[in-house]
Formats: structure tokens, C-alpha cells, sequence
């Protein structure tokens, strides 16, 4: 069991905050982007488009990735909407960066006339490596911690400025099992990434791998309820996995048929 006393907000100077939600975050977005550029550029694409394009996804990803947590906290922020806007103060639902992301980058794969399945290969490892480093911030800042424990490992936090419901509560340290999971899903994607595998398939394994993660790891979390029994994440997790899994199938058959036998 362990205490968080690390305030997140690092440092202030008058109403402005620097928060360490909001360094992690960029730096998760710099090492992303920049592995990203560089497995996109292995695979043919230019880097200085892949740089110009990733202003416009990263945009896209947190507009998505704001809205889904405002809609999973809706309570919390109809009372006070401005509040919706405090990107800084933390949450940011990855579900919705994933989504948002996609959107974009989809619409400015068919403006540029990239073939998108192997622009999201090239995006996986770097994708799921942010999402590993982005939950050191919910680790600082008590955000998306999970259901109150009594051990044998749980956090709780002493700065009136964490996000955890309740100070001095050992909680479920969700973010940190998922971070292990993350790294582990990115050491394999990492692994497996010059494969001569169809186009796609390395995203499609990625998506397969981070959904079973989410819908196992949300029955430790405390977010709310929204049907069935299960969370916002474990549904979009489950809706996850009935898209990638026969889309898996569909790639594997379509490139059994294009390969020449003998």
C-alpha cells in the first residue's frame, strides 16, 4: 500500500497552473507522435506528412477523448459546464482519443490518398506506448483510479489537488496495471511489426489486445454504471471486439486467396 504526497500542480503563477496531467500527456503525445512518423516513414509515407497530418489527429483524439469522459461524468459537469473545457485539470477517456483519432486520420488518409490500413500499422506501437505513458499522469493525479481496497497494493493520496473521491483512501491503482499491459501490448506490436502481414492486421491485433485489456480491467474500476452491469470503456470495448475480431478473420481469408500456392 502506498501514498501518494506529489501535488499535481507542479507550479503556479497567479490563475495559471502547470500541472503534471498536462506535461505527461505531451510528452505521451511527443513519443507517440514522433514513433508513429518514424515506423510511417519504414512503410513509405513521408514524415513531414506525417507530422503536419498528426496536429490534426492529436486534435481530434482529445476533442473525442474530452467528450467521452463529460459523457461518462455528466452529472459532475451539467452543474457546472464551463468546467468541460479544463482539459488541464485531467480527463481524458482514451476510448474517445482512439475514436477521435481514427475519424480524422481517415478523412485526411482519403484527402491525401494514403492507404489508411497500413498508416494505423504504423500508428499501433506508437498509439498503445503513449496510452502507457499518459497513465503515469492518471497515477499523479489520482484519475481513473479504481474501487476502494484494503490490499495488498492501492493508493491513496494526501494533496487536496488529486482527483480520487476521497483522501487518504487506499484505491485500486488501475492506471499502473494498465500501464504494464500497455507495455507489454507495445513489446509485442513492436515485435511483430515487420512481419509480412496484409495491411491492417497489426492495427486489428492491437485493437483485439487493448479491448480485452479495457473490459477485464474496468470490473476494478469505479467509473459509472451505464448498462448491463458494465462501464462506458468495457461496452466500447466489447463493441471493439465484435468489429476487430472478424475483421481479422476477413483479412487472413482475403490474403489466403491472393497468395500464390507452389
Amino acid at each position: 500500500m502506498f501514498k501518494i504526497t506529489l501535488d499535481p500542480i507542479i507550479f503556479s503563477i497567479g490563475h495559471l497552473q502547470i500541472r503534471w496531467y498536462s506535461l505527461i500527456i505531451l510528452i505521451a503525445i511527443s513519443v507517440g507522435t514522433w514513433l508513429v512518423a518514424r515506423e510511417a516513414a519504414r512503410k513509405g509515407f513521408k514524415k513531414d506528412d506525417i507530422y503536419e497530418s498528426a496536429i490534426w489527429i492529436v486534435f481530434g483524439g482529445l476533442l473525442g477523448a474530452r467528450l467521452f469522459h463529460v459523457l461518462d461524468h455528466w452529472n459532475m459537469y451539467v452543474l457546472n459546464p464551463i468546467r468541460m473545457l479544463y482539459i488541464w485539470e485531467g480527463g481524458l477517456a482514451i476510448w474517445g482519443g482512439v475514436a477521435g483519432g481514427l475519424i480524422v486520420g481517415a478523412i485526411l488518409a482519403r484527402r491525401r490518398g494514403w492507404h489508411f490500413p497500413r498508416l494505423l500499422d504504423a500508428a499501433a506501437p506508437g498509439l498503445v506506448l503513449a496510452q502507457a505513458i499518459g497513465r503515469v499522469a492518471c497515477v499523479i493525479t489520482g484519475d481513473a483510479m479504481g474501487k476502494p481496497t484494503t490490499g495488498p497494493f492501492g493508493f491513496a493520496y494526501t494533496s487536496p489537488n488529486a482527483m480520487v473521491p476521497q483522501l487518504g483512501v487506499y484505491y485500486t491503482p488501475m492506471p499502473v496495471y494498465e500501464i504494464i499491459v500497455n507495455l507489454s501490448i507495445f513489446a509485442l506490436l513492436w515485435s511483430l511489426r515487420k512481419k509480412n502481414w496484409p495491411d491492417g492486421l497489426l492495427f486489428l491485433v492491437y485493437l483485439t489486445l487493448y479491448s480485452v485489456e479495457r473490459f477485464f480491467l474496468g470490473f476494478t474500476s469505479s467509473y459509472q454504471i451505464m448498462a448491463f452491469g458494465l462501464t462506458q470503456s468495457q461496452i466500447v470495448a466489447l463493441i471493439s471486439l465484435v468489429v476487430a475480431l472478424p475483421l481479422i478473420v476477413r483479412t487472413l481469408m482475403q490474403n489466403r486467396r491472393t497468395v500464390p500456392v507452389g
